[in-house]
């Protein structure tokens, strides 16, 4: 693969999740960054523009320590390594070390241990990216004219090369999703062309390819460890990928169309960016806003200020929606307005499909470049590219996906039918004609007469600090591990973001990651996502001995603190975190120590879910949620009868949910498999036909929603969002290994979690995933935990 990418969240995960999720067009809870990276660096890591994932009152394990590149003083001519230094609790308390500066002292140019996101501008990308690139351009030279079929004549010091550019282009694309701005736009959409040159420089070398067929060959191969030998049989699989068998000809055309797809994708995510910044409803008649939420109402009134409305309140107004996920959802959720809820939808679902913003172009733009790019490389279709990295094949996918479908449909015909009779027993007068504006709002009516829960008054329980302290709390029960609050050790791009060192059992400090946990709509993409910002690796040592650490980050896009309350959370939201979270922590906990399958790295995308979908599964855990459940007032548990309500209503409307997420999976396989760009059909003649089978009600004549579809054309997940699908079978599975030792057996939740982080998050891409999933489970992976979990089979008395 041709791009960095990041883990987000997919617009609906599980297909258990209720009506919040309906909405989310972000992406894996993988995120893709929209920009090439070499074809030796791990295509497999999730989620960058492609997922996603809360600040906390932890007590520090640090003083105030902040200090940037800005305050270096001993200047170098080089990159260096660029992670935090090794682990012990020590390193963790002073300052690290090493950092110099090059040339004018450009923060992209130092050697830093985390990178200096509060000292980067957009003044500072032209000239960083180009040195570097000139440097990094001479190393490559250097490596082919030397280059030996060796691991230390090969693959250190591309694992060199290639994480130097990583880094620096990741931050700047990192800031870039957090905060966006129109100069830094045009400094990267300058240098990007340079960038992608140098990635396809790098992945088609063919001293570098020669020489790791060489490896492959020689006699030493059957002593290689497993984590080499994946290293090496998926470099050449990627580098024939990039192209580098083509005839010269066909290369330069790969390297153009490499060229666009890049544009195109970093286009879009822009375009969908702006088009949801552009939507601003102000009202000025409480009436019009009836039914939300006081955490709505504040939240508009919040916004109405930002937006020159300095006496806006929430009990008066003025209000302003808007379409980020916070605003957007509790307007569909709540408002009895049934006239807003209209206008707000049709505005969500044709975002950036109109005028100077209209991403349909764009799409069937992509869609050629990339069927070109299959034909190239001699494939039939891009799925069928796609699928060369991945566990499943187009046809297993779509069995896959036929059989949830079926399974889904008479749930979600009868989900419908249950809609239309209770909002008639309400005296909806749209009962017998129910639209889109109306599931959500009438789905939450019916949830809360059915089981007694408000979401809405849940979110006291729900305070981020409180769900922090109970997540790091389960971490360190299942995986021995121990999370404290660094504040200070690292730069942050924003007063929000949190930072936060992971120690094991013994306090060696052994990761780090970043936390930005609120929606900031004026600059920040939507969705939630993780994303390595530094690997594991032995290579990158600091100190020769022990392995750089690991770093990640975190971002969510949830209802910010208003007025003198924190954060109050819907249990959606809890979810996210939680999802996010178990990215992170395959990524962080990962034991590999060969940097390029470390972590999330190598590891195919469609079982790369696994551990993100696997700690949702906790939050239904009875203890790990009356932990987090504390009222942010006084301090009281969520009583007993509300948890077995929310477990109870665990699968409401699955089979709708599961349809939803079927529609975004099966539409996105047929774009990249059978659809003909400049045929007789439109990509939205497709979507139609797709919903047919897919959904009930099926989508407005004018909706728009391919347009944001950024998991699928702004990231990694092009004919790979059925992944999601795919590793929920492996994330349920895994958790029955905990229900079947007992949930109620600490020692023996202990045991099990041992053996999940020994085996899912410490080998990262070092194995085949089938073959870690067997190692940790005892058994390939079975369907039945799913099933029950989804209420398809009887749920068993363990909770």
């Amino acid at each position: 693969m041709a791009t960095r990418f990041t883990l987000s969240c997919s617009l609906q995960y599980p297909a258990l999740a209720v009506a919040a999720r309906h909405f989310r067009s972000q992406p894996f809870c993988l995120k893709a960054s929209s920009l090439s990276l070499p074809k030796y660096y791990p295509t497999q890591l999730p989620k960058s523009p492609p997922c996603p994932l809360w600040s906390s009152s932890f007590l520090l394990c640090l003083h105030s320590l902040h200090w940037s590149a800005k305050t270096s003083t001993r200047s170098t001519t080089t990159v260096r390594s660029f992670a935090a230094a090794s682990p012990s609790k020590s390193t963790v308390s002073q300052p690290p070390s090493g950092m110099t500066s090059v040339g004018d002292k450009n923060p992209l140019l130092t050697d830093f241990n985390f990178p200096p996101f509060d000292s980067i501008e957009a003044e500072h990308v032209l000239p960083g990216i180009r040195a570097l690139l000139k440097e990094l351009e001479g190393e490559l030279e250097e490596l082919e004219k030397t280059v030996e079929p060796t691991w230390p004549k090969l693959v250190e010091p591309l694992e060199k090369i290639i994480d130097r550019i990583t880094v620096v282009w990741g931050a700047i694309n990192h800031l870039k999703s957090v905060k966006d701005s129109s100069e830094l736009r045009a400094a990267i959409e300058e240098v990007q062309p340079e960038k992608v040159a140098f990635d396809l420089k790098l992945s088609q070398s063919k001293p570098i390819y020669n020489a790791y067929k060489a490896i492959r060959e020689s006699p030493d191969w059957d002593s290689l460890s497993d984590a080499r030998k994946r290293i090496v049989e998926t470099s050449i699989e990627e580098a024939i990928l990039s192209g580098i068998a083509l005839e010269d000809d066909k290369r330069e055309q790969f390297n153009k169309i490499e060229q666009e797809l890049a544009k195109l994708s970093r286009k879009f995510e822009e375009n969908v960016l702006d088009a949801t910044k552009k939507y601003e409803k102000v009202i000025t008649d409480k009436k019009d806003i009836e039914g939300l939420p006081a955490t709505a109402l504040g939240l508009a009134a919040q916004t109405a200020v930002t937006k020159g409305h300095e006496n806006a309140t929430a009990e008066n107004g003025p209000w302003i929606i808007t379409l980020d996920a916070p605003s957007f959802m509790s307007v569909m959720q709540h408002a009895r307005n049934r006239t807003l809820r209209e206008e707000v939808y049709r505005a969500y679902v044709t975002r950036a499909s109109s005028g100077d913003l209209d991403n349909t172009p764009i799409i069937d733009q992509i869609l050629q470049l990339r069927l070109e790019k299959a034909k190239l490389l001699g494939y039939n279709n891009h799925g069928e590219v796609s699928m060369a990295t991945k566990m499943a094949t187009v046809d297993k996918a779509l069995e896959l996906l036929e059989k949830i479908r079926a399974a889904s449909w008479d749930p979600a015909v009868k989900d419908m039918e249950d809609l239309k009779q209770f909002s008639k027993s309400q005296g909806a007068l749209e009962a017998d004609n129910l639209n889109h504006w109306d599931l959500s709002f009438w789905s939450e009516r019916l949830r809360e007469s059915k089981y007694e829960i408000n979401e809405e008054e849940l979110r006291p329980y729900f305070s981020l600090p409180k769900v922090m302290d109970g997540l790091f709390n389960l971490a360190k029960m299942l995986f021995g591990i121990n999370i404290e609050a660094a504040d200070g050790l690292a730069p942050v791009w924003n007063n929000d973001v949190r930072f936060y060192c992971v120690n094991d059992s013994s306090g060696s400090t052994i990761a780090y990651f970043y936390f930005d946990p609120y929606s900031r709509p004026s600059e920040k993409r939507g969705g939630a996502w993780m994303d390595e910002v530094v690997s594991r690796s032995r290579v990158l040592s600091r100190d020769g001995v022990s392995p750089r650490l690991p770093v990640a980050h975190m971002v969510c896009n949830q209802m910010p603190p208003v007025g003198n309350k924190p954060s109050l959370m819907t249990f959606r939201e809890v979810e996210t975190v939680f999802h996010e979270f178990g990215h992170s922590l395959q990524h962080m906990l990962t034991k590999q120590d060969e940097g390029l399958v470390a972590g999330i790295r190598k590891i195919e995308w469609d079982a790369v879910e696994l551990p993100s979908q696997f700690m949702e599964n906790w939050c239904y855990h009875r203890d790990t949620l009356m932990g987090i459940a504390k009222h942010y007032e006084t301090g009281e548990s969520l009583p007993e009868d509300i948890y077995k309500k929310l477990l109870a209503a665990r699968t409401f409307r699955a089979g709708s949910l599961s349809l939803r997420q079927l529609r975004f999976a099966t539409v996105d396989l047929e774009l990249h498999t059978k659809y003909v760009p400049g045929g007789s059909e439109s990509i939205y003649d497709v979507d139609r036909r797709v919903s047919e089978r897919t959904q009930v009600l099926p989508p407005l004549p004018d909706d728009r929603f391919l347009c944001s579809f950024s998991h699928i054309f702004a990231g990694g997940y092009a004919a790979g969002y059925y992944s999601y699908k795919w590793a929920e079978v492996l994330s349920a599975d895994a958790f029955s290994a905990f229900e079947d030792a007992g949930l109620h057996d600490e020692k023996a939740v202990k045991e099990t979690g041992n053996r999940f982080r020994e085996t899912i998050l410490a080998l990262g891409g070092g194995k085949a995933p089938l073959e870690v999933f067997v190692e940790f489970r005892g058994r390939e992976p079975s369907p039945e935990a799913l099933l029950r979990h989804n209420g398809l089979l009887p749920v068993t008395a363990s909770a």
